[in-house]
């Protein structure tokens, strides 16, 4: 009799443990039912890195084809040259500098990534906004910081991507924490209830 109750104790334990461990699993996952049908491209620019590490956590939840927004001119590695300089001076003109494009007709959804630069996004990605068509597309933001937070970021592209259905961003502080990668998931699933 002990031996029959210590195997149906050690039993329920295995059965509670493992949908204890599908239950967090499920957890991770992103029920994405609604972006599975669309088309979708992550387009981002990344001077420091850190916007490129938030659309690499981002592509690993999200079935999406990667799109890295380069300038022709690239900006130079120093941080005060590019951030004081060039970028000041280009968002102060209105500057939208060249960039090697992508065809973006055939997407349907677009994650669009920038750092937060002189209260709005980075200068290629106006460029990127400016000159495709995004009638009838939707734009999802993500923005990363320095501690200023997303601003109007998300307002600004709206008005550049004429016609565009924008979302709500996810604003990252730098590359984020050990919590951030459960905001994506969490943002992701808050973005398919905007899809119905």
């Amino acid at each position: 009799m002990k031996k029959i109750l210590s195997v149906i104790l050690l039993l329920t334990v295995i059965c509670f443990g493992s949908m204890y461990v599908l239950a967090q699993n499920k957890e991770k996952e992103v029920k994405n039912m609604s972006l599975e049908n669309k088309k979708i491209l992550i387009a981002y620019f990344s001077w420091g890195g850190n916007t490129k590490f938030i659309a690499e956590k981002i592509h690993s939840k999200v079935n999406a084809d990667m799109f890295r927004i380069e300038p022709v001119v690239p900006y130079p590695t120093d941080y005060n040259e590019t951030a004081y300089g060039i970028a000041k001076t280009q968002k102060e003109k209105g500057t939208h500098p060249p960039i090697k494009n992508t065809d973006i007709k055939p997407y349907d959804v677009i994650f669009v990534g920038t750092p937060a630069w002189w209260y709005t996004m980075a200068p290629p990605v106006m460029t990127f906004l400016a000159e495709n068509n995004f009638e009838g597309k939707t734009i999802i933001p993500f923005i990363t910081h320095g501690g200023g937070g997303g601003y109007t970021i998300n307002k600004d592209m709206a008005e550049l991507a004429k016609g565009s259905r924008v979302l709500s961003p996810l604003v990252v502080y730098e590359r984020g924490t050990s919590e951030t990668e459960k905001e994506i998931v969490d943002w992701i699933n808050k973005l398919n209830k905007e899809f119905k």
